[in-house]
């Protein structure tokens, strides 16, 4: 048996840098990273994000998610609004410009996610799903912070 059979969490991972690399070529003509993509549609479904927040759902630094929201914010496509009630923090939130992005974006990644996941059936991809959405739900519960690998 191949040790990585045993551990599904090394099977996620090489899926996960594979698939990164096919989306980041879907995205090139919409001028957006996997990083940038997955903070639209973040900042899409929960507007008002501080930078910390983005920078915890894309598993990256608070320092990189920063730069990275600053790159957003020249291109136009997110703005940064000081919180209501701390006055140390501010809350990003799409611009129409983002929200277009974003929605010009989505059917690329739709689209390479169909073409890999072609083989399988609907019930298949529900368990696959279903077992993704429950370990992120976990994590994201969990009472220690795990690290990224």
């Amino acid at each position: 048996m191949n040790p990585s059979d045993a551990c599904s969490t090394f099977l996620v991972r090489h899926a996960w840098l594979a698939l990164r690399g096919v989306v980041a070529e879907a995205l090139v003509p919409h001028e957006l990273s996997v990083a940038q993509f997955a903070s639209l549609m973040l900042l899409d479904e929960a507007p008002g994000m501080s930078v910390a927040d983005v920078a915890r759902k894309v598993s990256t630094a608070r320092q990189s998610a920063n730069e990275m929201l600053a790159g957003l914010e020249r291109a136009g496509l997110v703005e940064r609004r000081q919180h209501p009630t701390d006055r140390r923090s501010q809350q990003i939130f799409l611009t129409e410009a983002g929200r277009a992005r974003l929605g010009e974006a989505v059917p690329a990644v739709q689209a390479v996610e169909a073409r890999l996941s072609g083989g399988f059936t609907a019930d298949e991809l529900a368990v696959v799903n279903a077992w993704l959405t429950r370990m992120t739900e976990a994590e994201a519960t969990a009472s220690e912070e795990i690290p990224t690998l």
